[in-house]
């Protein structure tokens, strides 16, 4: 019961965030430079037109309205999953962006494995050698790896690994090795945060006394730290694993540009720079409804792997 009141209370939070993320899509289009009727018809193709049909078409796209009122057609037809045209191709954007998501998904999860496998086992690492050498050396390494530029990490492995020695392609998606490069660029910066935060939460659960009172009836450090700690801290750890594949959705435009992925990305960039900006207000919608979606899952499953909060639901 009380998990379920949780839920509901987390749902309806949920929605006024939405409605500031659909609103900010909605200004990008109206406060950005230019006239949208002018730009559907190009730079050229406009002169051939009247000026009486030019008006005629802006009252048709509703843009002689007040913005509010714009605002809410707008959201209206984004609810019922119409988000326009392009300017630039004429196609619908909804089709786009589902047709491109897949790709931004597989990059995503592969992306979000690879830390998972290589971030928690380097913090438990770190833990079982807390102030020793090895801590240490791992924790330079790792805050390396969270001050690496993306673009300039990726350049540099495509000019080791594909430019000289010709071991992975240097774009293209769909195969394992033209996932691999843009999956480690992405994940650089994850593992370390996910190692330290993983290091930080199984070295304060150390501290507690159920892990004295199982070390006085003789159980391993190692079982207690990988599995009754881990265990424990994994609610902290899941937090920031949802933000970092809520993250990807977001930021994987300038690695989908360079290893020419074909996900919503590299589609929003070419958008940004043909200024179609109904590409971009249908863009941060899609993706903020996502990243949305995904932290309240998160949070949801936090909550219940919480052992105070286990309590509080199972008396």
């Amino acid at each position: 019961m009380f998990f379920l009141k949780y839920t509901l209370k987390r749902l309806i939070a949920v929605i006024p965030v939405w409605l500031g993320i659909s609103l900010l899509a909605f200004l990008l289009g109206i406060l950005a430079p230019g006239d949208p009727v002018m730009q559907m018809f190009g730079e050229s193709g406009h002169e051939s037109i009247s000026q009486s049909a030019i008006e005629d078409y802006r009252q048709r796209m509703g843009l002689d309205k007040p913005i509010l009122v714009q605002y809410v057609l707008w959201l209206n037809r984004a609810l019922r999953g119409d988000l326009g045209k392009s300017y630039l191709t004429r196609t619908d954007i909804f089709d786009e962006l589902a047709k491109r998501l897949p790709a931004t998904l597989q990059l995503a999860c592969a992306s979000l494995l690879l830390t998972l496998s290589l971030g928690v086992p380097l913090g438990l690492l770190r833990a079982y050698f807390s102030g020793k050498w090895l801590d240490s050396i791992l924790g330079v390494l790792l805050a390396g790896m969270l001050s690496i530029p993306g673009f300039w990490l990726a350049i540099v492995l495509i000019n080791i690994f594909v430019e000289r020695l010709r071991y992975l392609p240097s774009n293209g998606f769909g195969s394992p090795a033209q996932a691999l490069l843009p999956c480690v660029v992405l994940s650089c910066g994850s593992i370390g945060l996910i190692s330290r935060l993983t290091r930080s939460s199984v070295l304060e659960e150390m501290k507690k006394n159920y892990i004295t009172a199982a070390r006085s009836v003789g159980i391993g450090e190692v079982r207690l730290l990988c599995i009754d700690a881990l265990r424990n801290s994994l609610s902290s750890v899941m937090v920031q694993v949802g933000n970092h594949f809520g993250g990807i959705l977001g930021g994987a435009v300038v690695v989908e540009t360079i290893f020419a992925v074909p996900g919503i990305g590299k589609y929003v960039l070419d958008a940004i720079s043909g200024r179609d900006y109904p590409v971009v207000q249908g863009y941060v919608l899609w993706t903020g409804t996502i990243y949305i979606l995904l932290s309240f899952f998160v949070d949801l499953i936090g909550f219940w792997l919480n052992p105070k909060m286990r309590l509080r639901i199972h008396p």
